[in-house]
């Protein structure tokens, strides 16, 4: 009997992509700095700190968008009075 099932494939990183995650503790803009069949290496592209995770990325779409975006989180504020 055939159920409707989905399948998820971890994504594929290379050094120098550059990536948008849309939700969860690691969301915003990243630049990817190294990878391996277990660990990603991100580096924010706006403070240049980076960080080494287990990989858990998943491919969803790709699409044209502002890098990086100008609500990314280090993001520094104008503030005009």
């Amino acid at each position: 009997m055939s159920e409707r099932v989905m399948f998820f494939r971890p994504y594929p990183f290379a050094p120098g992509q550059k990536i948008h995650i849309e939700e969860g503790p690691r969301q915003g803009d990243w630049v990817v700095a190294a990878a391996d069949e277990r660990k990603v290496t991100l580096r924010c592209p706006v403070s240049g700190r980076e960080f080494a995770w287990d990989r858990f990325c998943y491919f969803i779409e790709e699409r044209e968008a502002e890098f990086p975006a100008r609500s990314h989180p280090a993001m520094p504020i104008n503030l005009t009075v």
